[in-house]
């Protein structure tokens, strides 16, 4: 998606933004991120605000609109959502900003713990039933092995991309960027995390056992697991396969690998 700066919004649109946060002083265009058509820092009059917008015609508006509504039921950890507004053509969303820079999950680094807190502190969240959003089941029925789809059910919210950009660090970790909320399985988050850590230089035994700090991952039965790999395997696939990116054709190596890891588990032969 083409990324514009705050001043290249319709004059409406600016002038819908300082109604709600105040005369605009200075704007910087967001570094990263390229699913929205704005996202930018303010300093307006009543402080600082961040602001993330998106054509209101355009396939990824409705993903923008359900992150807005998702926002009041998430942790105190996550950035809060000031206003949502439609003008001039134009989604957009006001958040509180939050000091810290995007999460280092590099083996060592200090920040795992803190991101380990904030998905622990997610995974006390139940999915709230007035938002609709999808379900584990719905989102990887298409790649699971047939039949296996159902174990992926449960009512705990989910963030379902706690990649490093998605996590900013401080004095803790702050998980932002709620485009695909998802109700299933609580161990689910976890799983996905692992190929986060992959992706950083983590083995796939140390991945692993970083994923056990979280109850649910320790207590998922097996065969859930391994039918989530095979799931997660398959939609990686499917993605190096229609986009080159070398990032996304390492994911798919590393979504491979931890699925044959988890076969290779006692148990699961």
């Amino acid at each position: 998606m083409i990324r514009r700066h705050f001043h290249d919004l319709p004059v409406e649109a600016c002038q819908a933004i300082a109604d709600k946060a105040g005369p605009v002083h200075a704007a910087r265009t967001a570094d990263g991120g390229l699913n929205s058509g704005i996202a930018a820092f303010l300093e307006t009059d009543h402080g600082p605000v961040f602001v993330k917008g998106i054509p209101t015609d355009h396939p990824q508006a409705p993903a923008q609109r359900r992150e807005a509504a998702i926002n009041p039921h998430l942790p105190r950890a996550c950035p809060r959502l000031y206003w949502h507004i439609e003008v001039a053509g134009w989604d957009l969303l006001g958040y509180e900003v939050l000091p810290g820079r995007h999460a280092d999950y590099s083996p060592g680094s200090p920040d795992l713990p803190h991101v380990a807190g904030a998905l622990a502190e997610l995974q006390a969240i139940t999915a709230p039933t007035d938002v609709p959003t999808k379900t584990a089941e719905q989102r990887w029925a298409a790649y699971a092995p047939p039949g296996t789809a159902a174990l992926f059910a449960g009512d705990t919210l989910l963030h379902t991309d706690p990649a490093p950009h998605n996590v900013l660090v401080d004095d803790r970790a702050h998980i932002i960027d709620w485009a695909w909320p998802t109700r299933g399985a609580a161990w689910i988050d976890p799983a996905i995390l692992i190929l986060r850590l992959l992706e950083a230089g983590h083995t796939l035994v140390e991945a692993d056992a970083f994923a056990l700090r979280f109850p649910s991952w320790r207590t998922a039965p097996a065969d859930a697991k391994e039918a989530f790999a095979a799931a997660n395997a398959a939609a990686w696939q499917e993605i190096a396969h229609a986009d080159a990116a070398p990032w996304k054709a390492a994911m798919a190596v590393h979504a491979v690998a931890f699925h044959a890891h988890l076969r290779a588990l006692p148990g699961n032969r």
